[in-house]
């Protein structure tokens, strides 16, 4: 598999090493290929991924979309920038059970201040499960600041 340096630094081995932390590690995110132009990733839903129903719950589907299309923002950032979601739209078109997902990022724009990515989750036998359509805003960092804690006394 072809690796495509992004524009600022990002590699899949950055992204694979990035999304291991986190939220995106908790849920078992894992990139199957990640170019500029096409994010693919998997992920295996467990029984703590599920909702009371039974079936996947939703937001493990909207953060694993979230995860990819993020993937793809990031290696066509501009160099020093970063990115986060602005928007994001689901629709649900079928339940999952216990078992592997599928997800296909691909972008629709990628501009200087904003890129979309659309999302389609599949399980592995090719069952859609969920497309998304999320908006990326591309930042400037913050620059590091100290935190500030306010204490505030008991009034007695």
């Amino acid at each position: 598999m072809k690796d495509r340096r992004g524009a600022n630094g990002w590699t899949r081995e950055r992204l694979i090493a990035a999304i291991a932390y986190g939220f995106s590690g908790l849920l078992g995110v894992r990139l199957v290929q990640a170019t500029r132009d096409r994010i693919v990733g998997e992920m295996t839903i467990l029984p703590e991924h599920l909702s009371d129903a039974g079936s996947v719950h939703g937001g493990v589907l909207m953060a694993f979309a979230d995860t990819l299309a993020a993937c793809g923002a990031r290696l066509n950032l501009p160099p020093r920038m970063v990115t986060t979601t602005l928007e994001s739209k689901t629709n649900f078109l079928s339940p999952c059970g216990l078992g592997r997902i599928v997800g296909e990022s691909l972008p629709v724009h990628v501009g200087r201040s904003t890129s979309i990515w659309r999302t389609e989750i599949r399980t592995a036998f090719g069952v859609r499960l969920a497309f998304v359509v999320q908006t990326q805003m591309v930042l400037t960092p913050a620059r590091p600041r100290r935190a500030k804690i306010a204490f505030s006394r008991a009034r007695s």
